[in-house]
């Protein structure tokens, strides 16, 4: 899971390092500043967030031997995940139908999408590895003296694409708004 998380990172780096570059270099179409909304993403954001807590909980009761809490404790979790992938799909419905943002509308959008898009996909894949530990629990397949452990090694990928959203929410939601022209 380390090294998988490490190149992970690395693929992160990339998109991180372009976005950056290219930070306020589309000279038409919409720009972050016109288009990117705080409120909704804050509130996806704590979800997600939250949901590195909840998952610690779950991993913690299931050290207890507490099958139940952490199936609680991880639905909890699989629940604010899906609430993050919906909150971004509904912010890109609106990004594409109202503000005519797309992949191919400019640096921007190009940029945008493909960065957040990364990201969702890894929360996706987040939500998949979480969804497949709650069916083996709701089977009996996870023993609560055997298995602690490496529920708590898959967890890492969660708490990994939690750590990168604050890079990702930072760069294109707070840097990325700012009028280039005042940074420079």
């Amino acid at each position: 899971m380390a090294m998988l998380i490490f190149m992970e990172t690395l693929f992160f780096s990339g998109f991180i390092v372009t976005y950056l570059y290219y930070i306020g270099k589309s000279p038409f179409g919409p720009q972050p500043m016109d288009v990117l909304e705080l409120g909704p993403v804050i509130v996806n954001s704590v979800c997600l967030i939250s949901s590195s807590f909840t998952v610690i909980f779950a991993v913690r009761a299931l050290r207890r031997g507490s099958v139940g809490a952490f199936r609680v404790w991880l639905l909890v979790t699989i629940l604010l995940g899906i609430e993050f992938i919906v909150g971004t799909a509904l912010e890109w419905r609106g990004l594409i139908y109202e503000d005519g943002l797309t992949i191919r509308t400019n640096i921007f959008g190009t940029n945008f999408y493909s960065l957040v898009g990364f990201h969702a996909f890894h929360v996706c894949v987040g939500l998949i590895i979480l969804i497949g530990i709650f069916i083996l629990s709701l089977f009996g397949h996870i023993k609560p003296a055997r298995d602690h452990g490496r529920v708590d090694v898959a967890t890492w990928y969660w708490h990994f694409v939690d750590v990168v959203w604050i890079f990702v929410f930072t760069l294109v939601y707070i840097i990325g708004r700012v009028p280039q022209e005042a940074v420079s």
